[in-house]
């Protein structure tokens, strides 16, 4: 007989995992860029040459500020355009409709999941998440600096820059995004810690998460007798801190758990 390949090393990580996910009724999963930068958002090549390179010489923590927008608006508006559409040419990868088959599967045994995420991207809406908290907004809703009213700007580029608010004769549009120095949605925060305290499973996906207030999600759920869970390619401080650590990608992990909670 040909020699078989020995098991990857996060397979009893991950049976355990499917064990409690199983027998849970509430599931919390909180994501951060890993899992968009395994969809590879694409860079948006617009009038200039090549507007990666020209945004190469940004620093973005000096963009994302609402001091940035209110001192160079057009500046500020071109390089979110330009992140937009760069979201908008990313594809949902395999880790996010696992997380929507996941959902959904829990939902049919009575359950239910809560993503709570630190992307702006909407890739989780786009592959089917319904239950999704955006700890920091989202990049393809705009809205009116002076009335707070929200749009969804067209597919195409900006002809703009910066955008006029449709909604009053001095307002300006911009990314509905929370920037450096601005705080998070109370809603959503109180949504999010509602959650992490009812959690049976809390899995921490492509993101260290412990930056506050995410690091304080997964302090809720473990306190609260959750079964706590990473799932990312590197060892971060919190690997050591979980019930299980799964080290590879969640375009890998997730798929395999869904595989592992399939009627066999």
């Amino acid at each position: 007989m040909p020699p078989t390949d020995p098991p990857p090393p996060w397979l009893p990580p991950l049976r355990r995992l499917a064990a409690k996910v199983a027998a849970a009724r509430h599931v919390v999963v909180l994501t951060g860029a890993g899992i968009s930068a395994e969809s590879g958002l694409a860079t948006f090549r617009g009038n200039e040459r090549d507007m990666a390179s020209l945004w190469k010489s940004f620093d973005p923590a000096s963009l994302a500020t609402p001091e940035a927008f209110h001192r160079d608006p057009e500046t500020v508006t071109r390089w979110y355009d330009w992140r937009r559409l760069g979201c908008l040419a990313a594809q949902p990868n395999p880790g996010h409709t696992a997380l929507a088959a996941l959902e959904h599967h829990l939902e049919r045994a009575g359950g239910s999941l809560t993503i709570l995420t630190q992307n702006v991207d909407r890739l989780h809406h786009r592959a089917g998440s319904r239950n999704v908290v955006e700890l920091h907004g989202d990049i393809l809703n705009w809205r009116c600096t002076v009335t707070g009213r929200t749009l969804t700007p067209p597919d195409q580029a900006f002809e703009r820059f910066p955008m006029p608010s449709p909604f009053h004769p001095h307002g300006l549009l911009r990314p509905n995004v929370v920037w450096f120095g601005e705080p998070l949605p109370e809603e959503a925060l109180q949504a999010a810690f509602q959650a992490a305290n009812q959690a049976d499973v809390f899995m921490s996906v492509g993101t260290s998460a412990v930056v506050q207030p995410a690091a304080g999600f997964l302090q809720v759920a473990a306190a609260a007798g959750a079964f706590t869970t990473e799932i990312n390619p590197q060892a971060t401080p919190l690997t050591s801190t979980v019930d299980a650590a799964l080290a590879a990608p969640a375009g890998v992990i997730l798929p395999a758990l869904m595989a592992q909670l399939a009627p066999h």
